[in-house]
């Protein structure tokens, strides 16, 4: 049987809904003019979250900072975000999406793909059933979606990329080397700036150019994973399921970007503890550990560098991951260099009820296991500002929200 896949995306989601909202409530449509979804502008952390198609004609792109988008239009007007609205939005569609296919799988909290694979019976043209939930989305909840149609994840994902707004696209396999091929190589799925410009060292501009390319050749280019990887997404190839179960996470990565640079080693130490105490409380709420810790660092120039190292045993207690990142720091960066942004990465993970038992067990290791227990229980039912790291981690002060840092928490999951 022939697959049929369904991609399903909101346009500028987050602006989308917050538009919705707006019209719903008599307020102007905000999609029409210049207009952004972002934190405070006077904060150096605010980025660029949405755009409308008039603030797009500026130049302005999403995850920029609000000040160089304000630079490009001084009239852009900004609305700050709502995770309440975007979340409440994001099941409405979705529950849409579930009326007509037997497996949804949520891609993002904006996107979710539909196998609508055997359905022919119930709905026998599958370009007008994409239009029936397109429409029904649009004027039952206000926002507009595209809806790509393809033979495979890969490339219902492209379809729905094309021309936008509210829009229905087909790719279906037979249609590849018209509608994939002359596509830029960037437009790839999995195709990020290092691969790009590697590719166009090597003058290869399109799709299609990469899928003509030799494997081994490829390869060569890009690594055997990676370069494997894109060879046969360049040639429409993707065996993925479409699956309802939640993915497990492949990592957790969290970061800060500071409202202003950071040259003090005391002071950068503090945010990492601060990080290390986030996404470690996150590990053990979903009951893993990791087994690798990376350190990343940008400077005030929008330099990246990074550090890692694999431990000896997977861990998920604060204490350790946090002096792991201290170490790692203070190999990596020149205090010279000022900071703009910390970032640590856990990966290589472990069920976090696999551990083998000692016969001489660490007591400096269980009396962190015990106070990261009880920190997480207090936070639980109090809040998470009810008790925050001190001294106890060689921290020297309180970890809080006076550093004015802006934190981005996400579980890297399997696509």
């Amino acid at each position: 049987m022939d697959r049929l896949i369904f991609h399903v995306d909101v346009n500028s989601a987050f602006l989308s809904w917050e538009a919705a909202r707006r019209i719903s409530e008599g307020g102007r449509d905000i999609r029409n003019i210049p207009s952004c979804i972002s934190g405070d502008p006077s904060e150096r952390t605010s980025v660029v979250l949405a755009k409308s198609i008039p603030a797009k004609k500026y130049g302005i792109k999403t995850g920029e900072p609000i000040s160089a988008a304000l630079r490009k239009c001084p009239d852009l007007y900004i609305a700050g975000p709502d995770f309440k609205l975007y979340r409440k939005c994001s099941k409405a569609f979705k529950d849409i999406c579930r009326k007509y296919a037997p497996v949804v799988e949520e891609f993002s909290i904006d996107e979710c793909f539909l196998d609508m694979t055997g359905t022919g019976r119930v709905y026998p043209d599958p370009i007008a059933t994409a239009y029936e939930i397109k429409d029904t989305i649009r004027d039952s909840l206000g926002f507009t979606v595209n809806i790509g149609v393809g033979s495979n994840k890969l490339l219902a994902k492209t379809a729905s990329d094309f021309e936008k707004p509210d829009k229905v696209h087909t790719l279906f396999t037979e249609e590849i080397p018209d509608k994939l091929w002359p596509l830029p190589v960037s437009d790839l799925f999995m195709v990020g700036r290092s691969a790009r410009e590697k590719l166009e060292r090597k003058r290869i501009f399109t799709i299609g150019d990469l899928a003509h390319l030799d494997l081994k050749f490829t390869q060569r280019i890009l690594g055997v994973k990676i370069g494997t990887h894109l060879h046969e997404y360049a040639n429409g190839i993707d065996h993925s399921e479409v699956s309802d179960e939640p993915k497990a996470a492949k990592g957790y990565n969290i970061s800060t970007t500071f409202n202003e640079n950071v040259t003090d080693t005391e002071q950068a130490n503090k945010a990492l503890l601060t990080l290390a105490d986030t996404v470690s409380a996150r590990m053990r709420k979903d009951n893993v550990k990791a087994m690798c810790v990376s350190v990343k660092m940008r400077s005030d120039t929008f330099r990246n560098k990074s550090r890692q190292t694999v431990l000896d045993e997977p861990t998920d207690i604060t204490a350790e991951i946090y002096e792991t990142a201290r170490r790692l720091l203070a190999d990596a960066w020149d205090t010279r260099v000022p900071l703009r942004l910390l970032g640590i990465s856990l990966t290589k993970l472990a069920d976090g009820g696999n551990e083998q038992i000692s016969l001489f067990p660490d007591e400096k290791r269980e009396k962190n296991r015990m106070l990261d227990k009880t920190v997480d229980s207090i936070r639980s039912r109090y809040g998470q500002d009810s008790v925050k790291r001190g001294s106890t981690l060689r921290s020297g002060t309180e970890i809080g929200r006076k550093h004015k840092a802006h934190l981005e928490d996400n579980e890297n999951r399997t696509k």
